[in-house]
């Protein structure tokens, strides 16, 4: 069975930290190009970042760029998301989502998100920044 875990969400202050990470299991995890992907109360899907299997270079949204690090473990079949200097606006849930290649595009930087193009999805981890 396809899973897709994430955890190392909770409730953290303005300028904190989290990891998120993600457990990858009932694929070839290292195939896959890996997005994190997180939805605010109200709003609609944001893609945050995006990375090759085989540690190819990251993506990141512009709202992250600089705070935020993407990276993998594909001998654990892990994923992580490094969250720096939190900020309220960065309250949603945040999901792991696999997907076959990232598309040309990004590599330009024009980052074209559509849910549809990824194959599996976690369930999501909840992140809160709050004082």
């Amino acid at each position: 069975e396809v899973q897709l875990v994430e955890s190392g969400g909770g409730l953290v202050q303005p300028g904190g930290s989290l990891r998120l990470s993600c457990a990858a299991s009932g694929f070839t995890f290292n195939n896959y190009a890996m997005s994190w992907v997180r939805q605010a109360p109200g709003k609609g899907l944001e893609w945050v970042s995006a990375i090759n299997g085989g540690g190819g270079s990251p993506y990141y949204a512009d709202s992250v760029k600089g705070r935020f690090t993407i990276s993998r473990d594909d001998a654990k079949d892990t994923l992580y998301l490094e969250m720096n200097d939190l900020k309220p606006e960065d309250t949603a849930t945040y999901a792991c989502a696999a997907i076959m290649s990232i598309p040309h595009p990004y590599s330009c930087g024009y980052y074209l998100f559509f849910p549809g193009d990824y194959k599996y999805w976690g369930q999501g981890t909840q992140v809160t920044v709050s004082s």
